[in-house]
């Protein structure tokens, strides 16, 4: 069966829709009371974070839009120090989507969203004309522990920067399906709340984490460095790139200081917690290629050493890195 204009009409068709797909993965206590809006419980400082996901191809190796979209709204909020906690969802699916892979893809995003300790309590569904697309946008809600405060503003000189892994897996992979390039590179697509919880766990006063997705590392250090008022440098030796996504970005000119990724992060740490830092990741399944990347000194702009042992200075990202790899 295919997704017809009727599954958007609010009528039978869409209800029919409602109780065999989503219903059947997505039933809670919240959700299944089917009221206006969900009541929830939360005290205290939240996060909140919303985010819009249309990769091609639907489903890669590694992941798929249901288990992506789940893992880019809960690393947003754990950045932020937050414990995730609700989901929402909106469908958007194109005239033609194909019910057994919608079925699928739903499955995944409510596997996902139970490792990573969420509930999905609201949603919505709209159908358009077109080729059997997919595109779902998701909202998050967290609550903030007392005593945490994380933010990009919060970098001092002296501090350390630890990367949790190899960079630009999740670019590689989206961009070999699209151009039909057989290989082992597979996405990273992960919730990175094991990383964040064992920081905590392990007494860590962090500073700043960020999740390293679109426009990649380089993009990020620039916004920190300009939100803290600091000078970054990293360790181009440092950077961890899998040989297989470093040939791979060679060949086609790529540069993984700015490749897209969707489960890693960095974190700014005070120098003398650094070590204890760096242990705690890699004592994590996603944070086992962890590594110190780069230094806070004073001044301003992001800089990096490269392996020749030059000092070069590096932008954000300016123009389009690659369509559609979230």
């Amino acid at each position: 069966m295919k997704i017809t204009m009727a599954h958007g009409s609010g009528g039978k068709s869409s209800a029919q829709l409602m109780s065999e797909i989503f219903g059947k993965h997505f039933n809670n206590e919240v959700l299944s009371k089917m009221e206006d809006a969900a009541v929830l419980n939360v005290g205290g400082k939240i996060a909140c974070s919303t985010d819009s996901f249309v990769v091609t191809p639907l489903q890669f190796n590694g992941g798929d839009i249901g288990k992506l979209c789940v893992c880019g709204t809960v690393n947003d909020l754990l950045m932020m120090g937050a414990v995730p906690k609700y989901l929402t969802c909106g469908f958007i699916m194109e005239e033609g989507l194909d019910v057994d892979l919608l079925d699928k893809l739903v499955e995944s995003m409510a596997k996902q969203a139970r490792e990573a300790g969420v509930i999905i309590v609201a949603g919505d569904t709209k159908v358009v004309e077109g080729d059997g697309g997919l595109y779902i946008n998701t909202t998050g809600i967290g609550e903030i522990p007392e005593g945490r405060d994380v933010s990009s503003s919060n970098c001092k000189d002296g501090d350390v920067i630890i990367c949790s892994g190899n960079l630009g897996d999740h670019h590689a992979c989206i961009l070999s399906h699209r151009m039909e390039i057989e290989n082992n590179i597979k996405s990273d697509c992960a919730a990175l709340n094991d990383i964040v919880d064992g920081l905590f766990a392990a007494g860590i006063n962090v500073k700043t984490m960020r999740d390293v997705t679109r426009g990649g590392l380089g993009t990020v250090i620039n916004e920190i460095s300009e939100s803290s008022g600091v000078r970054i440098e990293l360790d181009e030796e440092g950077i961890p790139v899998d040989p297989e996504v470093k040939g791979f970005a060679d060949i086609l000119g790529l540069d993984p200081l700015y490749m897209g990724n969707e489960g890693k992060m960095i974190a700014v740490v005070p120098a003398d917690q650094a070590d204890a830092a760096l242990a705690a990741m890699r004592n994590t399944e996603h944070g086992r290629n962890a590594a110190v990347i780069g230094r806070v000194k004073e001044g301003e702009g992001a800089f990096i050493r490269t392996r020749l042992g030059a000092t070069r200075r590096f932008d954000v990202l300016y123009g389009e890195g690659l369509p559609r790899i979230c």
